[in-house]
């Protein structure tokens, strides 16, 4: 070892602290975890809604009596561990710090199945879930009867329920299928359904961890990053995995999409014929009808791998593009794929819709009209509501973040015209002659456009731009919940190291921290503040600041200043220039 490398600053000084940083990361984040499972296992408490059913049913808990003070001291603790232990993770990963990805991936994905074993806790949307459930078993429509209404018929599941008590099932019907399936084996023991519930939660969160692992194939560094941030992100195992939400069954169907976009589109060297890509994209279109089946925002999927298909269409048609491609058959349009995902979509969609009838709709529709007390929206409606009333005001609310939503989608979708030459004309063709493992797409092929056939996609963009179109949609949308990160955790795990990191690790973090808990409760004496001072007032301000700091980093003058790769990237200059922020 040379003295450089063994003095102070030197390279082996340097490789220490980030071992050090990193294993202090992973540690932070076992207690996040170990105090979260803690609090599950103390039983109800102002964390935990109680569940009716038979002793020693799963899920299982011993019941002890808590107080409430110290189970939100302790579930604040464990998002402070969390969120403190995440970002010496990302911040030793990026550096070149590495860890064994299957380790990483296989502990959270034990670890899911563990939280799975004992009761949800943060919200009582799992008592919800069970109700609508109940209601198909016992012949009602989830979408049209309330779980008050079945309470009144003197049913025990429906009597458990404690918030939305007068509120139809706003799910698409796939999720409704879920919920009964936990019905029918949980009969009237409102305990058993909810297990079932975790545990259909829990198998898609280890499942989509799984599919980014197989995503980022062949690049350690990138198979640690979607491990790191999916599978043992301690914040997502407390506020999704443990509060057994079904978004996790609508992101592994958005996931599941790009799989089939990185295995069936994106080119190697043999192009695929325009019918079967265009089959392929009916697959993935038809896995984004599954999670809009779920959720019906799933369809921004969609939308964002039409805007990769349209995307590519215009780079292999821009003036540089076609003179590198001298006599070369130019690409055929984005008609077969775009073709395909419109069919596969709405045969899926139109399928679950039909099911329940176009009513189903609606109550999902009236409540992405809600403004959350810890949105940024939320003092904007109250000024106007002073001044036009509450219908002009949520009307103007609505419009504003839909202009907001479109704005942030430009400026990130500008952020990934750094492939296109008349954005960046090095960026595209210094990834044209050699194969690059994408952010989307493992080894493919990622020619340029002098090597490109005529079919040509690149790797990264999918994830890319449903990424892109997802993210706008988080932070514009007046309606947040913490858990409604994880779609936008999931994409980023397929991008490169970037400030993104940070930006969405502050907006989750101060969400959880906002919602804690989020039950409609009448919080005990001495914790009132957590909602008249952090939900109402610090979390509003966290959650504006984030969009104003990515609009100032993507602001066009700014993007030259932001381009970089990050150490120990070992496709850094290729893949920072998918998303053209910094690393």
């Amino acid at each position: 070892m040379t003295a450089r490398a063994a003095g102070p600053g030197g390279r082996g000084d340097r490789r220490a602290r980030l071992q050090r940083t990193g294993r202090l990361g992973l540690a932070a984040s076992a207690v996040s975890i170990a105090l979260t499972f803690a609090v599950a296992v103390c039983g109800p408490s102002v964390m935990e809604p109680a569940l009716p059913g038979r002793a020693g049913q799963p899920p299982w808990f011993i019941a002890v009596r808590p107080s409430p003070y110290l189970m939100v001291a302790m579930t604040a603790a464990a998002l402070a561990a969390g969120t403190t232990g995440l970002a010496l993770t990302m911040r030793a990963a990026r550096r070149g710090w590495s860890v064994s990805p299957r380790f990483v991936l296989a502990a959270g994905i034990i670890l899911a199945a563990a939280l799975a074993l004992v009761p949800p806790i943060g919200s009582s949307d799992h008592l919800s879930y069970a109700a609508y459930g109940r209601m198909v078993t016992t012949g009602h429509n989830p979408y049209l009867t309330t779980p008050a209404a079945l309470a009144r018929l003197g049913d025990p599941v429906a009597r458990a329920v404690q918030d939305w008590r007068t509120s139809p099932s706003d799910y698409g019907s796939l999720a409704t299928g879920g919920q009964a399936l936990a019905s029918l084996v949980g009969g009237t023991s409102v305990r058993l359904t909810v297990f079932v519930l975790s545990l259909l939660n829990a198998v898609a969160f280890a499942v989509t961890g799984l599919l980014l692992h197989r995503l980022a194939r062949g690049d350690r560094a990138r198979q640690l990053r979607a491990a790191l941030l999916w599978t043992a992100n301690p914040l997502l195992l407390q506020v999704l995995v443990a509060g057994a939400h079904v978004d996790s069954q609508a992101i592994v169907c958005c996931i599941a999409a790009l799989a089939i976009f990185a295995f069936r589109i994106i080119n190697g060297a043999v192009p695929a014929s325009p019918a079967r890509r265009a089959l392929a994209a009916a697959g993935a279109g038809a896995l984004i009808g599954l999670g809009f089946a779920v959720k019906i925002a799933m369809a921004l999927a969609g939308a964002g791998l039409a805007i990769a298909c349209v995307l590519a269409w215009r780079w292999q048609h821009s003036p540089q593009q076609q003179a590198a491609a001298g006599d070369r058959p130019r690409w055929r349009g984005p008609v077969p794929l775009l073709g395909g995902l419109a069919a596969g979509f709405g045969l899926t969609a139109g399928a679950s819709v039909a099911v329940w009838g176009p009513g189903s709709l609606r109550p999902a529709l009236r409540a992405g009209s809600y403004v959350s007390i810890g949105s940024p929206w939320r003092a904007v409606r109250s000024v106007l509501r002073l001044a036009t009333g509450e219908p002009v005001a949520e009307d103007v609310v609505k419009t504003a973040a839909i202009v907001l939503a479109v704005a942030l989608l430009v400026l990130l979708i500008r952020s990934v015209r750094v492939l296109d030459p008349a954005a960046g004309p090095s960026a595209f063709p210094a990834a044209a002659d050699r194969a690059v493992p994408g952010a989307a797409g493992g080894n493919a092929a990622a020619a340029g456009p002098a090597a490109a056939g005529p079919d040509f996609l690149p790797a990264a963009l999918p994830a890319a731009a449903v990424f892109a179109i997802a993210f706008a949609w988080l932070l514009a949308w007046p309606y947040v919940l913490p858990w409604y990160d994880g779609l936008g955790w999931a994409l980023l795990a397929l991008l490169p190291w970037s400030r993104l990191d940070w930006l969405l690790l502050a907006r989750t973090s101060a969400l959880a921290f906002g919602y804690l808990p989020a039950r409609g409760i009448v919080m005990p004496a001495g914790l009132g503040w957590l909602r008249t001072v952090v939900r109402t007032g610090i979390t509003p301000v966290v959650l504006l600041a984030v969009i104003v700091a990515l609009v100032m980093m993507l602001w066009p003058w700014r993007q030259t200043v932001l381009r970089g790769s990050a150490e120990g990237d070992s496709a850094g200059t290729a893949r920072a220039s998918i998303s053209g922020l910094p690393s």
